[in-house]
């Protein structure tokens, strides 16, 4: 048992420390919108914006872990889609003519493809005869299959600017 002044002073420091270092990230649990807002624009039902949806995935999970591959890329904690389960999201940055988000999971291809299909409606069909296709759907969702996970992603020519 901790003798109760030591506890005070320990609780004193912990408090000068977070004065120091300001607030803990707390653990970002998946808020409640983000099947309508994420999941919407994936399957490519929505218009993409890629400053809105950063905006979005940075107050929900906190700041992007990593810049890569022409995109800000946000873990996610107990985040799932269509009942599956979600590692990752990723929204464009501004240097490619493309705008996109997509998600990272577990799943095999075919898995997420039913697991979509049975929760909204939506179809993929397989772009090839090979072991591993791209899968897309009507409306232009693609599911790519690599190293035992499953990236599902819209993506849209970026609209001229106005001129």
């Amino acid at each position: 048992m901790i003798p109760p002044g030591r506890a005070l002073r320990v609780a004193a420091l912990l408090a000068g420390l977070l004065t120091l270092v300001g607030p803990l990230p707390a653990a970002a649990a998946m808020p409640s919108t983000f099947g309508p807002v994420i999941g919407s624009a994936i399957l490519c039902r929505s218009h993409l914006d890629n400053k809105y949806f950063y905006d979005y995935l940075q107050t929900s999970f906190g700041k992007s872990y990593k810049h890569d591959g022409g995109a800000f890329w946000f873990k996610t904690t107990d985040a799932s889609l269509w009942g599956v389960q979600v590692k990752e999201v990723w929204v464009s940055d501004d240097t490619s003519e493309l705008v996109f988000v997509g998600a990272l999971t577990e799943a095999k291809a075919d898995e997420l493809a039913d697991a979509v299909k049975n929760a909204a409606g939506v179809r993929f069909v397989p772009q090839d005869a090979s072991k591993y296709p791209l899968r897309t759907s009507n409306p232009g969702t693609t599911i790519a299959y690599v190293n035992k996970k499953s990236k599902i992603y819209c993506s849209r020519y970026k609209p001229l600017p106005r001129g």
